[in-house]
């Protein structure tokens, strides 16, 4: 497969294999507000840590009802949002490329880019800002990729060297839908997406629906109670409550949705797509 880059041409994507059967997952042991990165985040509001703890445990046991695998990576101490794994990298096949985080970040990726080799990863970094996961969504033969809040587009080759795939850049439309996986979620790689038209400029809704897929419409703000932070494997939707109209658009297709609170894990900016990095993304 060639590699590319194409932040405007909209793309064509074949129906993909499913994944998101194999998580990697953080327990919030150590989960507090320590800094303000996104506009979710306040000092002044710190988590219910139990609760925490309380909704992380059941979003895996959600994941294990569903009959997929989670794998963890130890929590530090020093890394109060280690629990948002989905911003450690993006996985394809078996290699991977490693975030670039912001500064109050950074002390998480020597644990990442250490599972990850212990786990037979070949793993890659870039010098650009590049917030994992939460801005490289896998799709098929495609990577959706975010850029404008905390990914620089530059990071775009990189990503498409490494994975051998076609790399589709967006750009989200403020630091509302500071990571992609606020904005758009992967229902059936390859064949369906949930999307917020609000959170996308202009070109990239065109490149959205010049994909060949099928779009389901999430309201703003449904998606701003982080409906769309959700993982699907093509059979059983895993996501926030608190959205009935996108959980009833995904039951009406045919699949099982699973709706948990996520009230305390919120306080960061993380929902239950946040909280998990895909490690069986196909290539």
């Amino acid at each position: 497969m060639t590699s590319t880059v194409s932040l405007a041409d909209p793309s064509s994507a074949g129906e993909a294999p499913a994944s998101h059967r194999r998580l990697l997952m953080c327990p919030p042991k150590y989960f507090r507000i320590d800094y303000e990165i996104n506009p979710y985040m306040h000092v002044g509001v710190q988590p219910d840590l139990d609760a925490a703890i309380a909704e992380h445990e059941a979003i895996v046991e959600a994941h294990l009802a569903a009959g997929r695998k989670v794998e963890f990576v130890d929590a530090d101490p020093a890394c109060p949002d280690m629990t948002y794994t989905a911003n450690a990298a993006v996985v394809r096949g078996n290699r991977a490329v490693l975030a670039t985080l912001p500064p109050e970040r950074a002390a998480e990726t020597p644990h990442h880019r250490t599972w990850l080799r212990d786990n037979g990863f070949e793993v890659a970094e870039t010098r650009y800002a590049f917030s994992g996961q939460g801005d490289a969504l896998a799709c098929g033969d495609l990577l959706l990729a975010a850029h404008g809040q905390r990914t620089d587009a530059r990071a775009f080759r990189t990503l498409a060297r490494h994975l051998d795939c076609e790399v589709v850049g967006l750009r989200t439309t403020s630091a509302r839908w500071y990571d992609l996986d606020l904005a758009v979620a992967v229902v059936h790689p390859g064949a369906v997406l949930a999307y917020n038209p609000e959170a996308l400029d202009a070109p990239s809704l065109r490149t959205l629906r010049g994909l060949g897929m099928e779009l389901i419409e999430v309201a703003p703000e449904e998606a701003a109670a982080f409906a769309l932070n959700l993982i699907s494997d093509g059979r059983t939707v895993t996501m926030t409550s608190g959205a009935p109209r996108l959980a009833a658009d995904l039951r009406s297709s045919g699949l099982t949705v699973v709706e948990l609170e996520t009230q305390e894990l919120r306080k960061g900016g993380g929902g239950v797509r946040c909280t998990a990095l895909t490690l069986d993304n196909p290539a």
